[in-house]
């Protein structure tokens, strides 16, 4: 075996703080690309006062307090049902399957989310600097 069971313990928290850090730096990209055009186009009639904009706002600032990782479980909740929100207007008129309908990768984040909620920021964040008093 390549690490004992205490090894891996011991990083579980790291990788905690590293899986926060990936899923809130690709969620990122969907809310750049809807008010900045980056890395992709912005979706056609984008409009700021929209459900659409809405959801880039929470893509946004949302993915920036969860990559600090300030205010993580509430960040990490309220993207997670945006994304559930999305799935179900978007991808489930289609089928309820995720194979069937694409929603995968939406299914997936969403309960990626629901994990870091529950799980917490990890060490690697502004909230465990909170919560140890300054020392990470």
């Amino acid at each position: 075996m390549l690490m004992n069971e205490a090894s891996l313990q011991a990083w579980a928290p790291r990788i905690l703080s590293v899986l926060r850090i990936m899923a809130s730096l690709v969620f990122l990209q969907y809310g750049l690309s809807k008010y900045f055009g980056f890395p992709a186009h912005s979706p056609a009639n984008f409009t700021m006062f929209s459900l659409l904009g809405l959801a880039g706002a929470i893509e946004l600032i949302g993915s920036l307090f969860l990559l600090a990782g300030f205010w993580s479980r509430e960040a990490a909740f309220i993207m997670s049902g945006e994304i559930a929100v999305a799935y179900f207007m978007r991808k489930a008129p289609v089928s309820f399957f995720p194979q069937v309908n694409g929603g995968g990768l939406e299914v997936l984040v969403c309960f990626v989310f629901l994990y870091l909620f529950f799980a917490g920021p990890g060490p690697w964040s502004v909230d465990a600097m909170r919560r140890s008093g300054g020392s990470v």
